[in-house]
């Protein structure tokens, strides 16, 4: 059994969680996830199995899509609404939603952050969440996201209690911190904010169309049928220029042979496809000009 399994995270999980569950459920040791979501937030996780690891990366670094609720009013130590309030400043006011629009709008393109405390980022060689949980604050590295579409959801804005919510959609490059950026967004706003609910909506090509939840997939598994909810590993890197191969270049291909650049050849990781089926990625050899060689070979004349 192998290829790719998008589940629909529950809250309370972490993504291992899912991966440990899936294994031990599907009786598969090879098993990965694919972009890490905090136990709190649900949504699209794809999960690779048997030989999809592989491609495990290329779903991970495509582009992700959520909707949000940023609340305004509060600030937590984590950003989002499992951590502990830092600043409280009550909202009085009810913006005009062309207000709040512009404001989203303003983070369209690219995008400087720092990560949260409470991430699983690396410094010195420990997670951020560690140092935080020690009570130590240590300097983080700013990083280059990109917002690519982002909008007002909902034609209503809630004020409660002094604290007003509202909901947005958006698509962004990998590792951008959506609790961070309803930060932002409350900081323009003059207001301290956090992120109070969060779902991933899509990864990759990935939807939540095409995702089963922990008890659909038990079902399916006590019927012999969890192969339905599988898909094969090309539609991991669909979001990638694929180009057709000839059977004597597809042994070539399965050997990881270095090639002379085909015509057409787009310049960037390329899929190279026989009959349909991805049997490895392909880049402009570094050294070499006028060649190419594998990236990852998906497919060796052994395991045909």
């Amino acid at each position: 059994m192998e290829g790719i399994l998008p589940i629909w995270k529950p809250k309370g999980m972490t993504s291992h969680d899912c991966v440990y569950k899936v294994r031990k459920r599907l009786g598969i040791k090879k098993v990965g996830h694919t972009g890490t979501l905090d136990p709190d937030v649900t949504g699209v996780l794809p999960i690779c199995l048997g030989r999809a690891t592989k491609i495990a990366e290329y779903i991970t670094n495509a582009g992700k899509e959520y909707e949000g609720e940023v609340t305004l009013g509060t600030s937590t130590t984590t950003e989002d609404s499992s951590g502990d309030i830092v600043e409280k400043r009550l909202v009085q006011e009810i913006f005009p939603l062309e207000r709040i629009e512009e404001v989203l709008q303003s983070f369209k393109g690219e995008l400087k952050q720092i990560p949260p405390m409470y991430s699983a980022v690396k410094v010195k060689g420990k997670r951020l969440y560690e140092y935080a949980r020690a009570g130590i604050t240590v300097e983080r590295p700013e990083r280059t996201v990109y917002i690519y579409h982002i909008q007002l959801l909902e034609n209503a804005v809630e004020l409660q209690d002094g604290l007003l919510s509202f909901r947005f959609s958006v698509q962004c490059s990998k590792g951008t911190y959506i609790r961070t950026l309803a930060v932002m967004i409350g900081e323009k706003l003059g207001y301290p904010a956090h992120m109070s609910d969060l779902v991933r909506t899509a990864s990759a090509s990935f939807r939540e169309d095409d995702c089963v939840t922990f008890e659909e997939l038990e079902k399916l598994v006590q019927a012999g049928k969890a192969a339905e909810a599988i898909f094969p590993l090309e539609k991991g890197i669909s979001h990638l220029p694929h180009l057709a191969i000839s059977d004597k270049l597809a042994i070539k291909v399965r050997n990881g042979a270095v090639l002379p650049e085909p015509e057409h050849w787009p310049g960037d990781e390329t899929v190279l496809a026989h009959k349909s089926k991805a049997i490895a990625i392909y880049k402009n050899h570094p050294e070499k000009p006028g060649q190419i060689k594998p990236v990852k070979v998906l497919e060796t004349n052994e395991i045909r």
